[in-house]
């Protein structure tokens, strides 16, 4: 296992302050800012040690208010909203320096049984076996890399990606708006429900609005966009034990008002489709300062 494995469970095994009351850490990346997967993570564990094991978190929304703050610790207050006869519903408040940086609310379920389909997985993906990993594409082709993207990819995670499609980081080319990349964890996932769904909300938040500049010819890094999350919203549908490669296929269906707007599909291997994700977020063009 991984460094940044290990540290990506540590950091999601939060500190009990006082009753509904969770003190997160901070993993040490030399990030400005805390990734907002991290934050959603930890905020559903958070509302995860309210509710009783018999009950499994099925969707969760959110907004991100402020930018976190990496270097110090966050507290995660718990609001018990709902404890009803199937359902039960939870608020958690992420705090910074006495102000709220985001706030989510999830909703948990028991089990039951009932009609079921799926949207089935595009069959025209090539397998990940076939694909090269970001560090394998810096290795390969670092000089065509912009340097931002170099940086970033550098840097060990918990998380290994694997690009379907690599134009939008080597060019400016207009492409359709919809993207798709394998992504699991670089270590194993303990066999504990509630932990598989709190690292399947923090990889959630990984590439996908990105996928709203891929018609406009631009990416994340490029230093004249400024981009960050809005919201967030996501919806798990079926168990995995994270112990292989997933299939994160995203679409934009629209972009507007300095705001992006994406949705995303995560499968399994075999097909099965374990959660949805739909995202808005600040797609901002820089303007020149004014004298």
């Amino acid at each position: 296992m991984s460094q940044a494995m290990q540290e990506l469970l540590s950091i999601l095994d939060l500190e009990r302050i006082e009753h509904n009351l969770y003190r997160g850490s901070n993993p040490k990346v030399g990030w400005q800012r805390v990734f907002g997967g991290q934050v959603i993570g930890q905020a559903l564990v958070a509302a995860q040690r309210t509710v009783g094991v018999e009950r499994n978190v099925h969707s969760l929304h959110c907004y991100f208010m402020l930018p976190g703050d990496p270097s110090i610790p966050i507290v995660y207050n718990v609001d018990r909203l709902r404890d009803g006869g199937s359902f039960t519903t939870r608020r958690v408040t992420a705090i910074q320096n006495g102000r709220a940086i985001f706030s989510l609310e999830c909703s948990f379920q028991i089990e039951e049984e009932g009609l079921e389909h799926q949207l089935p997985m595009p069959l025209d993906v090539p397998p990940p076996e076939a694909l090269r990993s970001q560090f394998q594409l810096l290795q390969e082709a670092g000089h065509a890399v912009p340097e931002a993207i170099r940086n970033f990819w550098a840097r060990e995670r918990p998380l290994e990606i694997k690009p379907i499609n690599v134009e939008h980081y080597t060019s400016r080319e207009k492409l359709p708006p919809y993207q798709s990349v394998w992504i699991r964890t670089s270590g194993a996932v303990p066999d504990e429900r509630p932990l598989q769904r709190a690292i399947l909300a923090y990889l959630s938040d990984m590439t996908l609005l990105d996928a709203s500049t891929f018609p406009h010819g631009r990416t994340g890094f490029d230093p004249e966009i400024q981009m960050a999350s809005l919201d967030h919203a996501m919806w798990f549908h079926r168990d995995h034990k994270l112990d292989d490669w997933l299939l994160y296929t995203q679409d934009t269906p629209n972009t507007i008002g300095a705001r992006g707007f994406s949705r995303g599909f995560l499968y399994a291997r075999d097909g099965t489709l374990i959660a949805s994700t739909a995202q808005e977020g600040l797609v901002r063009l820089r303007r020149a300062p004014t004298k």
